[in-house]
């Protein structure tokens, strides 16, 4: 499974996954394969979450850039199953196993989200992912989904 990069857009995204803006945090896919995700994201300086969450010195929250990291890997579990025409519902978030938070994610940054397919059983999809800004980790969190079929 390898899409084009004039694929990966966010009508491409739209069409895998139901989150819409403002809360979705995927804008284009740079690469997608059978087990990985690689999408990036910019942190518009514009978001209405930098007028509350530490206005005189705006960082980006961790639990929105972990939130980014779920969506590619439901992104990933979605374009898996479409390519084997067994999409039958929707990923969702079962378990965060942990994050760790290690570089501040600022307004005006370009982020890259990776998740990556660490196992399969059964109904459960095991991955892990990051964020990177300007190629550093700035978190990592480990995480399972599964299919919301009602």
């Amino acid at each position: 499974m390898q899409a084009t990069a004039t694929t990966m857009d966010q009508a491409f995204i739209q069409e895998r996954i139901p989150h819409r803006p403002p809360f979705l945090w995927l804008d284009q896919v740079l690469e997608l394969n059978n087990k990985t995700i690689r999408a990036e994201k910019c942190i518009g300086a514009d978001l209405d979450v930098f007028q509350g969450h530490y206005p005189e010195y705006p960082i980006m929250p961790g639990v929105l850039l972990c939130e980014a990291v779920f969506q590619a890997g439901a992104l990933l579990i979605s374009e898996t199953l479409c390519r084997k025409e067994e999409l039958q519902g929707v990923p969702v978030l079962t378990r965060i196993v942990g994050a760790k938070f290690k570089r501040e994610v600022r307004p005006g940054d370009i982020v890259e989200i990776q998740a990556t397919l660490k196992e399969k059983l059964g109904p459960a999809w095991f991955l892990k992912g990051n964020v990177r800004v300007q190629g550093k980790i700035a978190v990592q969190v480990e995480f399972a989904c599964a299919l919301k079929t009602d």
